[in-house]
């Protein structure tokens, strides 16, 4: 279970010569093996929440509790011992790793070959094409985000972050994000937290929590949240921590 406790980041503002609150009193609790979307508008804050939780941000004040240790002072490298994973808005690419070496690595142990093919299946990439193939600018933006996500479920975190996995690939590539989300939907592979505006990717959540300037505005079930969101001819307003659909 992931605990945020009054979780508050604000960062200093040169423009401006006074400190710029981005997250303000931020608690939430996700509970194990669900499927959770955090929405919102730019800018409020979304990004610079999953930072948080994975530890490459420090929060200004509150603490993170996981499995009800308190990891707010734990790094990178000790949140990933416990089981928590990030896959990035643009994922990194490694000079003179090939595909396999970088979903071995995320595993932590060596895979066969079978093990390596079906992760890359499960993402919609062809093993035969892809186990071999160096991590270049050779592959485009659709193929090393669903490379990332062969890694995330190598990895087999307890919680997994996503930050926008649909930012920068197509159509077909995206067809099979969904599928592969729904799949870990319906088999409960540890928590899914993803950061999102794409309705496919809420409309499978289990919970969608809404995130506006830095507070946050909405959150339940996607049945009583996602209707507000998308309601035709009305303006969403973000306010007093709940979500109102205006005419």
């Amino acid at each position: 279970m992931l605990e945020l406790e009054h979780i508050s980041f604000t960062v200093s503002s040169a423009a401006e010569q006074a400190e710029k609150g981005i997250l303000d009193d931020v608690s939430l609790t996700v509970g194990d093996n669900r499927f959770v979307v955090i929405t919102g508008p730019n800018g409020g804050g979304k990004s610079t929440l999953a930072k948080i939780i994975m530890g490459i941000e420090r929060p200004s004040s509150g603490r993170i509790l996981f499995d009800g240790q308190d990891i707010t002072g734990l790094s990178v490298t000790e949140r990933a011992d416990l089981g928590i994973a990030y896959a990035f808005q643009q994922p990194v690419r490694f000079k003179g790793l090939t595909v396999s070496d970088l979903v071995g690595l995320s595993a932590r142990k060596e895979l066969g070959r079978g093990e390596l093919c079906q992760y890359l299946t499960e993402v919609g990439l062809c093993a035969r094409d892809y186990i071999d193939r160096d991590v270049n600018a050779s592959l485009s933006g659709g193929e090393i985000k669903r490379i990332e996500i062969a890694m995330a479920l190598a990895r087999g975190a307890k919680l997994t972050l996503f930050d926008e996995p649909e930012a920068g690939i197509d159509l077909w590539s995206f067809n099979h994000l969904i599928a592969v989300f729904q799949k870990l939907r319906r088999e409960t592979r540890g928590t899914s937290l993803i950061i999102s505006h794409q309705e496919r990717i809420l409309d499978i959540a289990d919970e969608i929590v809404v995130l506006a300037a830095g507070r946050i505005a909405a959150r339940g079930h996607k049945d009583e949240v996602l209707p507000k969101l998308l309601e035709t001819g009305s303006s969403v307003n973000f306010c007093e921590g709940k979500v109102e659909a205006n005419a």
